[in-house]
């Protein structure tokens, strides 16, 4: 696993051992950043359920301004401050080792608007929906921002959620991305 590209393009990132974590794919991380492109500059981007902070530390690598890496698991905040430390992005980063909707509530609370919110939670577990309706009644995400959810392919989650819509999805074998924004 690899940071793609950006100002720390081929730094390698290190992955939890065991199987707790699934990393996302350099194939699918590709992809991913194809679709969001336009949405990376200077933005501010929250990783939920970050496992390694592959997929915030890419965008960072890519031109975000500051990244929020989020993950209740000791050993997978090791290795999300280690590939930060990596990569150089000590000062664009905060490293938060809770539970999901606390962060997402607190950072409401604070008043944080997000432009992009990454979230790779475990398969199956029916995180997805109570995720994006805490982000959607905190008003965390930024009135153009987006949310980027990958999740197995037989993970139903709606087209719409509060006042957030599907805007886009791609499959890639047992994997689904999903982008979601505020409805226009």
């Amino acid at each position: 696993m690899r940071v793609i590209s950006g100002i720390a393009k081929g730094k390698r990132l290190m992955a939890p051992k065991g199987l707790e974590t699934r990393p996302t794919t350099d194939r699918v991380k590709e992809s991913i950043f194809s679709m969001i492109n336009n949405y990376i500059i200077e933005s501010n981007v929250l990783d939920l359920f970050s496992g390694t902070g592959s997929l915030g530390i890419e965008a960072i690598s890519r031109g975000a301004n500051y990244g929020y890496f989020v993950d209740n698991n000791k050993n997978s905040i090791k290795v999300i401050n280690e590939n930060i430390k990596t990569t150089g992005f000590e000062e664009k980063s905060e490293v938060l080792w809770s539970d999901t909707l606390n962060v997402i509530k607190q950072l409401g609370e604070n008043g944080k608007k997000i432009n992009i919110i990454f979230m790779d939670p475990p398969y199956l577990k029916d995180l997805i929906v109570p995720c994006i309706e805490a982000i959607d009644s905190e008003r965390l995400l930024d009135e153009e921002g987006i949310i980027v959810v990958e999740h197995d392919i037989k993970d139903n989650i709606p087209a719409e959620i509060g006042s957030l819509k599907k805007i886009k999805e791609k499959k890639y074998g047992n994997t689904r991305i999903s982008i979601y924004t505020e409805e226009a």
